[in-house]
Parts: C-alpha cells; sequence; structure tokens
C-alpha cells in the first residue's frame, strides 16, 4: 500500500520545464533550421461532454467556472516556457477546448493581451477559437473579433436534430445555422465542423447535412468521420453507424459536393477556399513545432539537436496548482530517433499535396535513407506518386491513408 502511495504520489507532481541547457546538450540528430512555431492554448471546459469525445475536456457541472485562476495558471504556464523558445515568432494560436467560447470575450481579451506581452507573433497572425452554438448569443461572436481573434471553428457536427442529440451536442438546427449566420457577419474567415457516418444516418441525410453546410458558404470546412475512440461512452455502449463501405461512399460525396462549390480538399478531412486554408493546422501536418499551453495540452519543440514532446497535467485544478507552482508539465521525453520517420509522415501525408523530401530532412534532422525502403514499398502499392524532390498520396493512397501511414512503423 505504501509503495503503490508513493507511485500515486509522483504521478500526481507536476515538473518543472528544464534549464533551456538541458535541451541544447549534444544529441543524435542535427536539424540544419527549425521550424515555424505555433502555440496551442487548452481551455478545458465543456457545457456536457459528447460521448465520442476523448479529448481532455471537464464538465462545468454546478461549480462555476474558475475563469481568471486559469487564466493565471495558463499565463505562469506559458513564462514558464519562454527560456525555450526564446526568440522565436509566434505564426499562429488555436485556442481549443473543451468550448472555449464559454470563456467571456472580456477573458479571451485578457488572454491575448498576456500572451502578445509576452511573445513575438507575426504581424498576420491567425488566431483561432473554437466556438460551438450551444454558447452562442448575438453579438458574442463580434466581441471575440474585438478580443483579437481572427478565425472562428464553429462545431456543428449535423445539421440534423435527431443526429445531434445522439452526438450529445448541447445545440439544435436552427442554433447551429444562426451561429453561423453570426460567424460569417463577425469574420472574415471561419470553419465549419462536421461529422459523418454518424448513428443511423442515411446518404440522403448526409447529402442533406452537406446542402445545408454549404449553403452557409463557410470559407473552410472539416468533416471527420465518427471514430469510435477507446474510454469514451460510445466506446463502452457503441451505436449502430454505417458500414465501411456506406462510409466510403459518404465520403466521395463529401468531395464531390465540396469541389462542386468551389472548396479544394487540401487535407484528408480539411476542404478550403483559395486563400483560406487553416495555417495552424498546415503547421502541424507539415511537422512544425507547437508549444502547448493549459490543462493536458501537448508540444512539440524542436532543438539544434533533438526534437522534445511535452505534456501538461490533465486535471484543470491540480494543472492550475502545479503551474502557479511553476509545474505545469507531466512529461517532457526527447523523441526517439527511431519513432521520427513515422511521427512525420503521420502528419504529412494528410496532405493532398504531400511533401518535399528536403522537409523531410529538415525537420526530423534525418537522412532520407531513414524512409526509402518504406518508400519504396508505399510507390509499388501505388499508395504514393514521387520524383526526385517531392512525395505525395496517390488518389489510393488517400482512400486508404491508414495503409500507408503504418508502412512507416517499420521504418522504427
Amino acid at each position: 500500500m505504501a509503495v503503490k502511495l508513493a507511485i500515486n504520489v509522483a504521478a500526481d507532481a507536476g515538473h518543472a520545464v528544464k534549464d533551456v541547457q538541458h535541451y541544447l546538450r549534444p544529441g543524435t540528430l542535427q536539424l540544419g533550421a527549425l521550424p515555424p512555431l505555433s502555440l496551442y492554448v487548452h481551455l478545458p471546459w465543456c457545457i456536457r461532454k459528447c460521448p465520442y469525445c476523448d479529448f481532455n475536456s471537464h464538465e462545468m457541472r454546478a461549480a462555476e467556472m474558475p475563469e481568471q485562476r486559469y487564466l493565471d495558471a495558463v499565463v505562469a504556464d506559458l513564462e514558464a516556457a519562454l527560456p525555450i523558445i526564446w526568440g522565436r515568432t509566434i505564426h499562429s494560436i488555436f485556442i481549443g477546448g473543451g468550448t472555449p467560447s464559454l470563456f467571456s470575450p472580456q477573458g479571451i481579451d485578457r488572454l491575448l493581451g498576456d500572451i502578445r506581452a509576452r511573445l513575438k507573433l507575426e504581424p498576420d497572425c491567425e488566431i483561432t477559437l473554437e466556438a460551438n452554438p450551444g454558447t452562442f448569443e448575438k453579438d458574442r461572436f463580434r466581441a471575440f473579433r474585438a478580443a483579437g481573434v481572427t478565425r472562428l471553428s464553429v462545431g456543428v457536427q449535423s445539421f440534423n436534430d435527431a443526429h445531434l442529440q445522439a452526438l450529445g451536442r448541447v445545440h439544435d438546427r436552427a442554433q447551429a445555422i444562426a451561429a453561423l449566420e453570426e460567424a460569417a457577419l463577425a469574420f472574415d474567415t471561419f470553419n465549419l465542423d462536421l461529422m459523418y457516418a454518424l448513428p443511423g444516418q442515411t446518404m440522403v441525410q448526409l447529402e442533406q447535412d452537406l446542402v445545408q453546410a454549404l449553403s452557409l458558404a463557410p470559407p473552410h470546412l472539416s468533416v471527420y468521420h465518427l471514430t469510435i475512440e477507446p474510454n469514451t461512452y460510445f466506446a463502452k455502449f457503441p451505436p449502430r453507424v454505417p458500414d465501411d463501405d456506406t462510409a466510403y461512399a459518404m465520403l466521395d460525396r463529401i468531395t464531390e459536393m465540396t469541389g462542386g462549390a468551389g472548396m479544394d480538399r487540401y487535407e484528408v478531412s480539411a476542404y478550403a477556399k483559395t486563400g483560406h486554408r487553416c495555417w495552424h493546422n498546415l503547421n502541424y501536418w507539415q511537422f512544425g513545432d507547437y508549444l502547448g499551453i493549459g490543462a493536458g495540452a501537448h508540444s512539440k519543440i524542436s532543438f539544434p539537436h533533438r526534437i522534445v514532446r511535452q505534456v501538461r497535467l490533465r486535471e484543470p485544478k491540480l494543472y492550475m496548482d502545479n503551474a502557479l507552482a511553476g509545474r505545469p508539465l507531466s512529461q517532457d521525453d526527447d523523441v526517439p530517433r527511431a519513432e521520427l520517420p513515422f511521427e512525420f509522415m503521420l502528419n504529412a501525408l494528410r496532405l493532398r499535396e504531400g511533401f518535399a523530401l528536403a522537409q523531410f530532412r529538415e525537420r526530423t534532422g534525418l537522412p532520407q535513407s531513414a524512409i526509402e525502403q518504406p518508400l519504396h514499398e508505399a510507390e509499388r502499392k501505388g499508395l504514393v506518386e514521387r520524383d526526385l524532390s517531392h512525395v505525395r498520396p496517390s488518389g489510393r493512397g488517400f482512400d486508404f491513408l491508414s495503409d500507408l501511414q503504418a508502412l512507416f512503423l517499420a521504418a522504427r
């Protein structure tokens, strides 16, 4: 019992960010340049936990959300991380959750002001806030815009009330449409999130969702296949969802209808009009760096001789207590050299345009030979197309992306 208690105490204890010299020591990698850096801020509360959600989100219940204390903790977290990103410019900020739009516009204004006071931002830095229609009220989105948010991502998931109820969403069709109309008035660019292969969904119902979505003229549309994730309510009580053949047919129809509306499928789940791609997500997919602050946030930070992954403490109260004491981390480790090819490919192959071989060398610090064998196998199977400088998934590779990515596990 004493040993078990000691382990639990150790697991609950936060860790401080190490001295910058620890990250700069010699190592096995040789990165010629550091990639672009983004900032992710996690705001973990939501009105109700959706049955499919495996994100670090927590229902507010009856307790009032401790907005100011949480923002104090996030700023303390950022200050503790400043030495390891000192001098680097932030290209994008993404405020995710949870449901960040539960925070007041004044709180978001304070957060962005505190970030600007501590970091150098690109003049055209993309600043995205996730919002749910269930938290929508008139003029609230305009207030977020006035606070400095430049892009809204609205989590609709469906316009079918029965499907919304099955997904545990707190909004209905009418609220979703009203929120998106307000978003279009308040922002030059915004994203509409949908899901497909929902419990009981037919092809006709999918088409109805897409017709409604496209009628609102979103500059960017994300359409995700509903997946049953471990440790969710749906994993314990699986709903009846469309079979694989129907889901593939749905994806083909999504691509056809979005293409007809002038939207380009630039990533496996993302469609955009010209000039409206999500820069923050592109940075992830191109194996850029990101500092994640907030409860449960993940970071990937590159140094000349190593790539580091960090994870913040997940439980909000534990995170706040430790972040305010300068100990926000639960994990802080080098990414093993052997795992980098798969890590890179897991992201880069999601892009229709693929990646430059020079970018693989630059972002991982590894030679091209580290991926040559699985690349040859992928080409033999018709899953990629390549020339002397570039690799891109073929149409077949895009359709069977998991099979393509899995080839690079062998590179470990």
